[in-house]
This record gives structure tokens, sequence and C-alpha cells, in this order.
């Protein structure tokens, strides 16, 4: 088959504390597409400011092969963040996003193009058995709670970091230049024909997961907060029932005082009703706060990331 007649794909890797795994994961993508001759590829490594050596990694690889381009990020801005960013870079029909750890099988890739070969925008990676540790599997338990309840991922469909997408909706996503980036609201509003394939999920060999409980709280609220107003309409919704409560109770009050004219007003039913509404007045405000300063700063510009530098072959400057 003649190589322009080929489709591309573009292999998006975000890469932290990931210098021991990155090159056989590497090596694995590329034996894998060996044995697929109708499709090439490119891969993009996103060094997010990882503090070992995994920007050498990517050096040496860039090196090796003239189809792998590194991004090294000024500062660490996060996994959505360096997807966002190697998204942006990679120019293949169809973009494969995919963990620098080896826990997701890039040698069955295949079964995620052939779900897109059937019709469908996006497939995901799902997992019968998840090797992760208790707090990540925790973590993508609640994340796949607030994914459905906030932005309305149907309650069949799993969500992980390993998926595959078509251009058209990669070319919607990168239009978002917001600060708070996150990748399944992007992918959800731009298509609901999405479906999942099974795959096997691998046990980490080596290092530990770089996900802290500090950046799965991030995640899930900038999830809620830069995609869905439902947790406005919450507040409204609590505030109301708070309102309808305290005026129910006002009227306890005062026929009860008329039916029982010696009962004293109580001083410490009093202080927990105020309690009450005041800690529920605090956090409607701070939720609105939120966007208010997510709004702020979407006005000041401020970067999704900074890029220092790109990396690519000499071979492939010189041509």
């Amino acid at each position: 088959m003649d190589t322009k007649e080929k489709e591309k794909l573009s292999f998006v890797i975000p890469c932290y504390r990931s210098e021991q795994t990155l090159e056989a994961v590497v090596e694995e993508i590329n034996t894998t597409v060996a044995e697929m001759p109708e499709y090439t590829h490119e891969i993009i490594l996103v060094n997010d400011s990882s503090p070992d050596d995994t920007l050498g990694v990517i050096r040496r690889l860039c090196e090796k092969y003239d189809f792998i381009t590194g991004i090294d990020f000024a500062k660490n801005f996060g996994q959505h963040a360096g997807l966002m960013a190697g998204i942006r870079a990679a120019d293949g029909d169809i973009i494969v996003c995919l963990d620098d750890d080896g826990q997701t099988p890039a040698c069955e890739v295949g079964k995620l193009l052939g779900k897109l070969k059937e019709g469908y925008d996006v497939c995901y990676a799902s997992y019968g058995k998840k090797q992760h540790s208790g707090f990540r599997n925790f973590g993508s338990k609640v994340n796949e709670l607030m994914t459905r309840v906030m932005l309305g991922k149907p309650k069949e469909l799993y969500i992980s970091s390993y998926f595959a997408a078509k251009r058209f909706v990669v070319n919607d996503m990168i239009r978002y230049e917001q600060p708070y980036s996150y990748v399944i609201g992007l992918v959800l509003r731009a298509t609901k024909n999405i479906t999942n394939v099974e795959v096997k999920h691998r046990a980490r060999e080596i290092g530990r997961s770089g996900y802290t409980l500090s950046k799965l709280f991030s995640l899930w609220f900038n999830g809620f907060t830069a995609f869905s107003i439902k947790p406005l309409r919450i507040a409204t919704f609590i505030g109301c029932a708070c309102a309808m409560g305290g005026f129910l109770y006002g009227i306890y009050t005062i026929i009860k005082k008329l039916i029982l004219v010696d009962v004293q007003a109580g001083f410490s039913a009093l202080m927990s009703v105020l309690v009450f509404i005041g800690g529920m007045i605090m956090l409607m405000l701070g939720m609105i706060g939120e966007y208010v300063g997510r709004m702020y700063l979407c006005i000041n510009n401020s970067p999704q990331y900074v890029i220092r530098e790109v990396i690519t072959s000499k071979k492939k400057e010189t041509e």
C-alpha cells in the first residue's frame, strides 16, 4: 500500500516521572504499528516538568526516531494540559492518548481503531480488572460519578486515560483555549457517538502513580466548574429548600406559641438554625466565587500551559 494512502496515527503521551518506563512504551508502539501496514504514525511526548530524567529520555528518543516530537513544559501543568499540548502538535487522522507507565497496553490499540472503523467517533478503553491502587480506584469512581451527574456522561460509558478519537473531534477540542482544560468534558461536548472496548490493564511494575488527593480534587473541580452550571443550579435548589424549611419552621413556632403559651423560645434551636443557614450561605457564595474567579482568569488570558522547548530530531530539521 502506498504511504500516502495510509492513515496516520498520532500517539500523545503526557510524561511525568517516567524515565524508567517511557522507552518501553515507545518501543511497544513502534512494534505494534509495524504490524499494521494500513497505518503510519508519530509520537508526541509531553514532559510535564518531571523532576527525574524524563526529559533526557525524550531527547534521546527524538534523536533516535524522526517521527517523535518532544514538548517540555516550563512548569507542572497537569496531565490534561499535557494532553492538550500534545493534541495541538499532532497532525494525524486519528489521535490515540495513553499513559507513560506501560499500564495501558499499546499493543491493543487495534481494538480501539476497530471501533472507529465501525463508525464511532471516540473509543475509550475499559478494563475488566484495574491494576491501580485502592486510592486511585476510589478517585476514578468519584470522577466517573462526577462526569455522569455534572457532564451528562451515559452511565454505561467507561472513561479512561486510554482512548482514540477521530480528527474532527480533536479539531473541536483544540478550539478550547481557557486555562482549565478537562479532556473528558471536551470530548463529551464534541460528540455523543462514543463507545468502549475492553483491554487488559497491566500492573505497575516501576514507580507509583503521580496522582495525589489534591490533584484529583483539582481535576474534579475543573470538570464541574469549567463545563457545567449544574453546581449553581444545585446551590439554588438547596437555597430554596433552606428558605422553605425556615419559613415552615417559623410558622410552626408561632402556632406552638399560640397554643402552648408557657413554652419558652429555644435559644439552642435558634442558634442551630442560624449556623446551618449561615453555613449554607457561605457555601453558595464560595461556589459563586469559584465561577467568578475562573471567569477573571479567563479574561486575563491565563495560559493552559507554557512550552519551554519543542524537541525534534536533527534529521527532521534538515529535511
